[in-house]
């Protein structure tokens, strides 16, 4: 029995992602073969899971469904939840109940977005539009990397990226699709696929260059146009230099320098990788306001913008800045910057301007969003990793990624919805409205970069930085996460009683111990 499960999972990941996505095409007959083979609770199953039960964790479903009623129904009914989610998603526990069933509670509202369309499986934000919307597209495809069956994704790019009803609608909001993509490639390693779209990938980025980029070489947008309606800073009409879209462009271009290289087209990648060098360089020289020591806007007058905003954050969602501008996370923790009790607040709540604009036509000058505080916790986990600087911690980290589980809820229910108010953590827009549901920030991707501390990379290398604050969990397990076609589980156990593995922090590739650590500190392990 186990030399068949084993030639079988053998077979599956040596094809490689192609096979993958094949055998995911036909979910059902796969798991259906490795419950015929009788694989042992231990082994990765055809979840990928090694290490927990998945049957322990039904009760979150079970009460999602029952919470309230199914107000639309899309591909996956609630009734159907439960076995859509057990074969697809990686599974996650802690000894926060709160956080663990948000964790939960995020995939099971996500699957509620995806339809099936006479172009393929898309993802909608709004349940009560059928039409996706371009806006969150980057938080989408980092979110949706880690589902086993990569079809379902495949398919939505395909539609924003080369579909007749797609493509028109991509350039409605900025982004960072092309950044999305080549990150999700470094999750999956589908150089087929991705090396498919190099060709859009550039047409895209020269579409933006046509209709936004500047003579100065910075690209402009209209506050509504980076989904950030009603700023501080913004404008319906003025053609304002915003950190948003050149952090976007920046990452986009190396992206598509880094695929290009894969596809061994060395002149694109030098093209792009020049104009990444480019607004690198003018985005820190114009964009960089040295005396508040943080990115903001320039308004069309030339000046700066009155206000320190969140968008300030988002050139280290990029790793874009140079080393020595981290002075601006200091204004993370002050409760005069932008430390709030439900949240990362959009402006600056020194502000004379903080809170100004009235409320419920979706401001952005102070009320938290959900959008935003992803992008600043996954900009700040690269701060973390990536830099040597004393302003910012993990516990700042672990702060403001336990403020952001808190406001997930509305009548003590978990709830996701558009944006809050800073100080009571009440939903705008309405619970009943547009906003249940909203499908416009990521969650699960957080956990797996960020507090577990997986950083996915190009190579066959493990690395791991866990953002999770030493003391804070005696034990965690992020168990069948879908990377680089095997299956990964990443254990914390203080004292080694909770998981029977021995004590620290330890990975496991398809049930093989590949790197261990007695402490919760970085950790590297080869892939098999």
């Amino acid at each position: 029995m186990n030399l068949k499960c084993d030639f079988i999972l053998m077979f599956v990941s040596a094809r490689g992602p192609k096979a993958r996505r094949s055998c995911s095409s036909v979910t059902s007959s796969c798991f259906a073969v490795f419950l015929c083979l009788g694989l042992a609770h231990g082994a990765p199953g055809a979840n990928g899971l090694a290490v927990l039960n998945p049957d322990g964790f039904a009760r979150h479903i079970a009460k999602f469904n029952a919470m309230e009623d199914e107000n639309r129904t899309n591909y996956i009914s609630n009734a159907q939840s439960w076995p859509w989610l057990r074969e697809n998603i990686p599974f996650f526990e802690c000894p926060d109940p709160e956080v663990e069933e948000i964790y939960f509670f995020r995939w099971w509202s996500l699957r509620k977005h995806l339809e099936k369309t006479g172009n393929g499986f898309v993802f909608s934000e709004f349940l009560t539009r059928t039409n996706p919307i371009s806006s969150a597209l980057g938080h989408q495809i980092n979110e949706l990397r880690w589902l086993r069956d990569g079809h379902y994704l495949d398919d939505y790019i395909l539609f924003w990226l080369k579909s007749a009803a797609g493509r028109p609608m991509l350039h409605r909001y900025s982004g960072w699709v092309e950044w999305a993509l080549y990150q999700r490639w470094r999750v999956n390693q589908d150089t087929e696929f991705v090396v498919s779209l190099l060709d859009n990938m550039a047409g895209d980025y020269r579409q933006w260059e046509d209709e936004r980029l500047t003579p100065g070489g910075l690209f402009w947008q209209f506050d509504v146009r980076d989904a950030m309606e009603e700023s501080i800073s913004g404008s319906r009409t003025n053609r304002n230099l915003r950190p948003t879209i050149n952090s976007y462009m920046y990452g986009n271009a190396r992206a598509i320098a880094a695929v290009a290289r894969m596809a061994g087209n060395t002149n694109l990648a030098v093209e792009f990788d020049a104009r990444a060098a480019k607004l690198q360089r003018l985005t820190q020289e114009q964009l960089w306001d040295a005396e508040a020591m943080f990115f903001k806007v320039r308004l069309d007058t030339g000046k700066f913008s009155s206000a320190r905003e969140e968008i300030g954050f988002i050139p280290w969602y990029f790793d874009l800045p140079d080393p020595g501008r981290e002075a601006a996370w200091a204004q993370l923790p002050d409760p005069g910057g932008f430390l709030a009790a439900f949240g990362i607040t959009t402006a600056e709540r020194r502000s004379p301007f903080f809170r100004s604009h009235g409320c419920c036509h979706c401001e952005w000058d102070g009320a938290v969003w959900p959008f935003a505080t992803s992008q600043t916790l996954t900009a700040l986990g690269n701060v973390l990793c990536d830099y040597k600087q004393p302003v910012i911690t993990p516990r700042d980290y672990f702060n403001a990624f336990m403020a952001y589980v808190r406001s997930q809820h509305a009548d003590g229910k978990p709830y996701i919805g558009e944006y809050l108010d800073e100080t009571t953590g009440q939903w705008f827009n309405g619970k009943e409205g547009r906003s249940r549901y909203y499908n416009h920030s990521t969650f699960a991707d957080l956990i797996v970069t960020g507090v577990a501390g997986l950083r996915p990379g190009a190579d066959h290398t493990v690395r791991l930085h866990p953002l999770l604050t030493p003391g804070v969990w005696g034990w965690f397990c992020l168990d069948g996460v879908n990377y680089h076609g095997h299956s990964l589980s990443i254990i914390w156990d203080a004292d080694g009683k909770r998981y029977g593995r021995g004590k620290g922090l330890c990975v496991l590739a398809d049930g093989h111990e590949i790197a261990r650590s007695e402490k919760l500190e970085p950790l590297t392990g080869l892939l098999p």
